[in-house]
């Protein structure tokens, strides 16, 4: 099945981050460039300023692996799922749509904190902490998750929320620091729990050594 190029020469795309789902970017495709994404498995448009193709990323290194290519019911939009590498908006942003009208915010944290520490290894900025971290490198990042699971720890204890809500998020940052700089991913994470979580009867439980 291919897009109606007879009814429309450009066509709308909607490129998303396949994992978070987060809307990237819009961009317009003609047939020339939907044959060559095919071929070569990353994003290409048409760009309608310069009058040629674009493959997203060529000049940036900001390119878009597709893993799933949709068509709406008309023939005439693409819904692009990519692994974004870097960012997709030319100003730095992660996505193009940041300029808010209406606040509507269902991004999920986790997986934005994950995408702003690989930024930050790809494209290290000056005086970054996140930099500093993984520069110093594992014994660093380790030493500061100790630290600030005791401080977790000492908040609990001392009975003040808003303290040990603070500590908790340096917790999960360094945490994060670390999964990345021993190459594990969020999702890795994820499957492991959805692993550990089994149906029993109409109870849901989870299972890890022993149970949760």
């Amino acid at each position: 099945m291919r897009p109606d190029f007879k009814k429309m020469e450009l066509i709308p795309a909607i490129v998303q981050d396949y994992q978070t789902k987060e809307v990237l970017m819009l961009a317009y495709v003609n047939e020339e460039a939907y044959d060559k994404m095919l071929e070569i498995n990353q994003t290409v448009f048409y760009s309608r300023s310069r009058k040629k193709l674009w493959h997203k990323g060529e000049e940036s290194g900001h390119f878009q692996d597709i893993k799933g290519i949709y068509l709406d019911c008309d023939l005439d939009t693409l819904l692009i799922y990519v692994k974004q590498t870097g960012v997709a908006c030319h100003t730095g942003a992660y996505s193009c749509f940041f300029n808010e009208v209406k606040s509507y915010d269902a991004r999920n944290i986790f997986s934005e904190l994950e995408k702003t520490i690989e930024d930050r290894k790809i494209h290290p900025v000056e005086k970054s902490y996140t930099n500093y971290l993984l520069n110093e490198g594992v014994d660093k990042i380790c030493k500061k998750v100790g630290e600030e699971a005791s401080e977790t720890i000492i908040a609990a204890k001392n009975d003040d929320k808003d303290e040990l809500v603070g500590e908790i998020s340096d917790l999960l940052f360094h945490t994060f620091v670390l999964m990345n700089d021993r190459g594990v991913k969020l999702e890795d994470i994820e499957n492991k729990l959805k692993e550990r979580h089994k149906v029993v009867g109409n109870k849901k439980e989870f299972h890890t050594r022993g149970e949760y």
